[in-house]
């Protein structure tokens, strides 16, 4: 690990891809390492945005800023998704506090940026996995995760694959009933030998 670390360092790769490669590789390790050394708020709120599903560490979402007053898109939306990992975990009425609190995080994201990429991955995963009465709707995040494809394919300094925003895609696909666009990207994604967590992922979906 620390290998490969050191050559990432030595080729060049920006800190995105590293925290890419070692969370699509299921690297919890790489990802804690990659963390320790984060020298920014971007790259911290980054790191801890890959490490907490591999994890499922709640110190990851300990102190959090309510809000930033200052900060780019990528950085609010990093922070929407961190706030909505601990509405996931908290008691039912904690957890309406912290839906809105990353909902409101992802609304100043979406002003400042509404096509940056982190912002169109976390909208559609806000979009997928919000309850129906807050206003879930699969289509539309599909729509998010394809137009995240195309921007990102010849962009990997930003730290999001095309392979990571079509696997959300074709999730999206299923949910939304639009089964034989699903069926066919599913098999193409499989067919290129996705990372070990795209695989995972496709092969054993999480509940939506």
């Amino acid at each position: 690990m620390l290998l490969l670390l050191i050559l990432a360092v030595s080729l060049n790769v920006s800190f995105a891809e590293q925290v890419q490669h070692a969370y699509a590789q299921q690297d919890a390790e790489a990802l804690r390492s990659l963390l320790r050394r984060a020298d920014s708020r971007a790259d911290s709120l980054l790191s801890r945005y890959r490490l907490y599903p591999l994890t499922e560490d709640a110190s990851l979402l300990d102190n959090l800023p309510k809000q930033l007053n200052d900060g780019s898109a990528r950085e609010h939306a990093l922070l929407s998704g961190l706030w909505s990992y601990r509405a996931g975990e908290a008691s039912i009425f904690s957890a309406v506090s912290y839906g809105r609190r990353s909902a409101n995080v992802l609304k100043t994201a979406k002003k400042l940026d509404p096509d940056a990429p982190y912002v169109l991955l976390i909208e559609g995963q806000s979009l997928l996995f919000r309850p129906a009465i807050a206003g879930r709707d699969a289509d539309a995040a599909a729509d998010r995760f394809d137009r995240l494809a195309q921007m990102v394919e010849h962009t990997p300094s930003i730290g999001i694959t095309t392979t990571e925003a079509h696997v959300w895609e074709w999730l999206a696909l299923r949910e939304a009933g639009q089964t034989e666009e699903a069926a066919s990207l599913h098999d193409r994604l499989l067919s290129t030998s996705p990372p070990p967590l795209y695989r995972q992922f496709l092969e054993d979906p999480p509940e939506v």
